[in-house]
């Protein structure tokens, strides 16, 4: 979901990460394997959240 809006981007990208530009017409979705898919915006509402979650960090063991 990015700006209130539903996209549907395929079940081959399941859990991974891509980047969305957000302009006032259009969502450009950058796939992990090069491809970019361009979608209609259905709403004006403004993306109140750049980052919506921090990127996790793996547990380092101390010795």
């Amino acid at each position: 979901m990015v700006a209130r809006q539903k996209v549907a981007v395929g079940r081959q990208y399941v859990q991974a990460t891509a980047t969305i530009h957000v302009s006032e017409t259009n969502l450009a979705i950058l796939l992990p394997d090069g491809d970019t898919k361009v979608v209609r915006r259905t709403n004006e509402q403004a993306v109140r959240s750049i980052k919506g979650q921090r990127p996790q960090t793996a547990d380092t063991p101390i010795s």
